[in-house]
């Protein structure tokens, strides 16, 4: 059993100049600026070349545990978290399951390296 992604959704990251790597990628790239959940941080979410990019004005916490859902990630869509979840299990790999603000759901793990998904 695998997870197979339907798509990439968006690539997360953080940054210490956010209006300005805001307006780097709306004012050089083209991205434009989408609505963004009322988070207790700062950032912007952005919209260009079919994908999404979420910039997060915060630095990473350690303190925070295996998962951080404020730390630089890449997102991909899946039709099935229950069972995303039931391969994360048999690989024995931690994760994080949650319910996202605009009411879908999130999980969030790591690759044998440490990239956040």
């Amino acid at each position: 059993m695998t997870i197979h992604p339907a798509q990439l959704h968006h690539v997360s990251r953080q940054t210490k100049k956010l209006a300005e790597t805001r307006r780097f990628y709306v004012d050089v790239l083209g991205f434009r600026e989408l609505s963004r959940p009322a988070f207790n941080f700062a950032g912007a979410w952005l919209y260009g070349s079919g994908i999404q990019i979420h910039l997060i004005d915060e630095p990473f916490d350690e303190t925070m545990g295996p998962v951080n859902t404020r730390e630089n990630h890449i997102a991909f869509l899946i039709d099935d978290p229950d069972a995303a979840e039931a391969v994360l299990k048999q690989h024995g790999i931690a994760y994080h399951r949650q319910k996202s603000l605009r009411g879908g759901e999130q999980i969030f793990f790591r690759d044998p390296e440490g990239w956040q998904i």
